[in-house]
């Protein structure tokens, strides 16, 4: 006689067991039909488990979390089907889910077309109409070896044999498809609300690049059509503002095969990029920073000492001297700030100790995973190293927490999640440090009345960290700042400072990094904006144009002044029609087109539009250049108050 405890702490008695799509139906009949599965004692099953003991019991639905990964990873297991029945001669291997939806990775003679992806979609939506039921079934793991291999479907078998022997696994069968699968899964196949086929690429056997290739076919399941239709749209609205396209559009930079992931700044994205690092500088001068630089390349026994030796090794560029001395290029600035706090003593008067550095760090990540600025191999760093003492510690973390969330608003973020990731298994220093220093960021948060989110195991190897996530105009997330407190590398480094009682203790030192890497933080700019920076940050402030060839001398004793007082000003005298030039530069996405004819030049004016198409009218030259200079300077205004 099972007693269910429901979520709001209310419990119900049934005279037998029961299924859990049986208890949902008891509580009502809308929640039964919405029911996908139950998570008892905290462990996900299917809704048609049997429940024969006391437990406590939520249903899970497509509202919930879990609710939709389970949604998606039932979709792989209707892709499969689909394809199964339309190509015969495919075989399945794994399809797992993605953030948005799913995969299937599938072992066929030909290249999937666009028109196969057409049809793959369409008998999804049939298999849902149809709502085939979806029923677990176990074996033992030489049982489920022999099952597939029977089937024809080897690299399933192949899987299963690396499965250890003596294993129950669980099996899924909807219709004329059965896979293997934890679980759990939609109670039917009409439990599956929208789903579309995406696209096709290539995938290695188990990720080896010395196994066969072949084909994994992508798609995105939601809650309902709503959600489905609105990922669509922003997917249309991302392919907009594609940073390289617009990059390449916009003339800021390029990519060559020569250099893989490093980046080929051109004048108007350097601009940007500079622009950056003066905002930057100014900040942290006024946030009490001073700036160093470190060597690009150290010797191999820094990274030993530091740990990156043993826990980062593979993304380490490295080369070696005739005299066999191993060098790295540095994927991280934090043992060069070491080495300099290292250099002469410090008092507990010097502290705390804040160095900057734009350091330059290298670091492999394979072909496959670079994608134009947000994942390069090359690129600058908004480092800096706080020494502090362990008194210090937390007033330093609500210092940074402050500061970086201050400096999102001026670049247009103020929707901000924060994420406290906790220690990996892959560590170095003892857990009663990693106690202290997970405490300390995990109260500086909450003393600020801040929301964050646990992610257990996924910090630094030598310490925790904050992650502060970003959310743009069209809805994605990205992770960009990071805060790690540190009492490992102090001692690893055995680096101290002059106590007020003349003892020698280790500081505490906090890595921070606000835009993170700024090639990144650049192409994030470019699509939040769709390229369409604001005045301060733009390549070009305006540019000034003539009718005809008669305000030619007028133009370019405008563009003279303009650029004398600071303002990025350019000059564009081409034999054009206005309208042409007019419209070239609003897709150029310049902020202000300064217009230029016979009445201008008699008034010493010019005629002011956005690159939105709005017309502000005639002003004096002069009023034009005090109006740019205050636009500029407001967002600057925190800087100079």
């Amino acid at each position: 006689m099972p007693v269910i405890t429901l979520p709001d702490g209310s419990q119900r008695s049934f005279a037998e067991p029961l299924s859990v799509l049986a208890v949902a139906a008891d509580i009502g009949a809308g929640l039964a039909k919405a029911t996908l599965a139950g998570k008892i004692d905290g462990q996900l099953v299917d809704a048609a488990h049997v429940i024969d003991r006391d437990v406590a019991l939520s249903i899970v639905t497509a509202k919930d979390t879990e609710g939709l990964d389970i949604i998606r990873h039932s979709s792989a297991h209707l892709m499969a089907q689909a394809v199964k029945q339309l190509f015969q001669d495919v075989q399945v291997t794994i399809g797992p889910t993605i953030d948005n939806g799913f995969y299937y990775d599938f072992a066929s003679p030909r290249p999937f077309t666009p028109e196969d992806l057409q049809a793959i979609d369409a008998r999804m939506q049939d298999l849902i109409k149809q709502d085939i039921p979806v029923e677990r079934s176990t074996l033992s793991r030489d049982e489920a070896i022999a099952f597939f291999k029977g089937m024809g479907e080897a690299y399933k078998a192949e899987i299963i044999e690396s499965i250890p022997a003596g294993e129950t696994l669980s099996l899924y069968r909807q219709g004329d498809f059965i896979d293997l699968c934890r679980g759990p899964h939609v109670p039917s196949t009409g439990r599956i609300p929208a789903v579309k086929v995406m696209k096709v690429a290539g995938a290695y056997w188990r990720g080896n690049s010395n196994n066969e290739m072949l084909q994994r076919i992508y798609g995105t399941a939601w809650a309902n059509k709503k959600d489905l239709q609105a990922y669509l749209t922003m997917l249309e609205e991302a392919e907009k503002r594609d940073h390289r396209k617009l990059g390449r559009q916009l003339d800021l930079f390029h990519f060559h095969e020569d250099a893989p992931g490093a980046v080929f700044w051109h004048p108007k994205g350097w601009s940007v990029f500079q622009e950056l690092i003066g905002y930057m500088r100014q900040r942290q001068q006024r946030a009490g920073y001073v700036e160093v630089n470190t060597p690009d390349v150290m010797d191999r026994s820094l990274w030993e000492i530091s740990g990156h030796w043993f826990n980062y090794r593979e993304n380490m560029f490295t080369t070696k001297t005739e005299d066999e001395r191993v060098f790295a290029l540095k994927p991280m600035n934090c043992p060069g700030s070491v080495l300099m706090f290292a250099q002469g003593l410090k008092s507990y008067r010097d502290l705390p100790l804040r160095m900057a550095e734009f350091g330059k760090v290298h670091r492999y990540e394979p072909s496959g995973a670079l994608h134009g600025l947000m994942r390069v191999r090359h690129f600058t760093q908004d480092d800096a190293h706080i020494y502090c003492t362990e008194e210090q510690m937390a007033q330093e973390c609500k210092d940074v927490v402050a500061l970086v969330l201050d400096i999102y608003k001026d670049f247009g973020f103020d929707n901000v999640r924060i994420k406290l990731s906790t220690r990996p298994e892959n560590r170095i220093g003892s857990d009663e440090i990693w106690d202290k220093l997970e405490g300390a960021l995990a109260d500086a948060l909450e003393s600020m009345n801040l929301p964050y989110t646990l992610f257990p195991g996924e910090g630094a190897f030598y310490g925790p960290k904050l992650e502060f996530v970003l959310r743009d105009a069209i809805g994605r997330d990205w992770q960009c700042g990071t805060l790690q407190v540190d009492m490992n590398l102090p001692e690893r480094f055995d680096v101290s400072y002059v106590a007020e009682d003349n003892t020698r203790k280790r500081p505490v030192m906090l890595h921070r990094a606000l835009f993170g890497s700024l090639e990144r933080f650049v192409g994030i700019l470019i699509e939040h904006h769709e390229g369409r920076f604001p005045l301060w940050l733009a390549p070009t402030h305006a540019v000034v144009m003539n009718i005809t060839d008669k305000q030619a001398d007028f133009v370019q004793t405008a563009v003279k002044q303009l650029q004398q007082a600071g303002i990025r000003a350019v000059a564009d005298l081409r034999n054009e029609k206005i309208g042409f030039k007019i419209r070239e530069h609003t897709l150029q996405r310049v902020p202000y087109l300064l217009v230029i004819g016979d009445r201008e030049v008699e008034t010493q004016s010019v005629s002011m539009r956005t690159r939105s198409g709005k017309d502000l009218g005639t002003f004096p030259l002069n009023e034009v250049q005090q109006r740019l200079l205050e636009e500029i300077a407001a967002r600057r205004l925190s800087l100079s108050e």
